[in-house]
This record gives structure tokens, sequence and C-alpha cells, in this order.
């Protein structure tokens, strides 16, 4: 399954990947009008230790921790990827506490989010690599998945 990668090398800590993850998820058509005036809440987002920045999305693990604890099974896996029914999510934050790559966040409603690889939109890659301007986002297939 194709999953989000980061070339830390690459990344310059721009945070446009963040603005592209938050306007994927308005439906929007112009990202300006789209964002303008309001708090983002991306599926993922950049951090940066150490003078290296990277990002932090879901990894879509193979065993997740964050279905296994989900008391209302709003987290669930279909081909791979591991996604929330943000109708069935109280906000318990179990999936918050236990996702070892701090991947799960609270959006401004109060039920949790996640990478979802952009599934909702048609174009196939993921916004936040579309948007990456120096190409440190890819989307593609590797190893043996975790």
């Amino acid at each position: 399954m194709k999953k989000i990668y980061v070339n830390e090398q690459w990344c310059l800590g721009c945070r446009l990947c963040e603005y592209y993850c938050a306007f994927a998820g308005t439906g929007e058509r112009d990202m300006a009008r789209a964002l303008a005036g309001m708090k983002i809440h991306p599926r993922m987002r950049i951090e940066e230790k150490d003078g290296i920045s990277f990002a932090v999305s879901c990894r879509h693990c193979k065993d997740a921790l964050c279905v296994k604890s989900c008391i209302t099974g709003a987290l669930t896996v279909t081909d791979g990827m591991v996604a929330i029914d943000q109708d069935r999510c109280v906000g318990c934050c179990t999936c918050v506490l236990v996702c070892p790559f701090g991947a799960v966040a609270s959006t401004a409603h109060g039920v949790m989010q996640k990478c979802e690889l952009c599934v909702q939109s048609s174009a196939g890659t993921p916004a936040c690599v579309r948007g990456c301007p120096n190409g440190a986002i890819v989307f593609e297939e590797r190893g043996a998945a975790r």
C-alpha cells in the first residue's frame, strides 16, 4: 500500500503541506477564501527537532493500536488504510493516547482526525504531497509495512 513518507533533509519547514492538508478537507476550490481568517486543523503537521523539520502523519499501521483501542469502533482499517468515522467518534482521545507516532489529533468540534491519504479527493495523490514546493513529501510504496 502506498503511504506518505518525508525526506527530512529536503523539508524546509515551510508548513505549506499543513495548509494544503487543511484545504483538502474543505471541499472548496479557492484556498485563500477557504482558509481566510480561520485556525487550520490539518490532518498532518510539521514538527522541528534539532534543526530538522519532519512531517507527523498517520502511518496506517498494519496492527494499529488506535483501531484496537477505539471504544466506539469509529476507527477501522479498510484496504490497509486506517480511517475515522467522525460521526461515531465520541472524542474520548483514547486513540490519541495509544498512537506511538502522535498522528491523531482533535478537531475544532472535539472529534478525532488523522491523515486518511486524501481519499475524499479524486486527485489520487494526497494534498500535502502535491503542495510540497521542495518535493520532500512523497506518496509511494516501500518495503514491509509496519
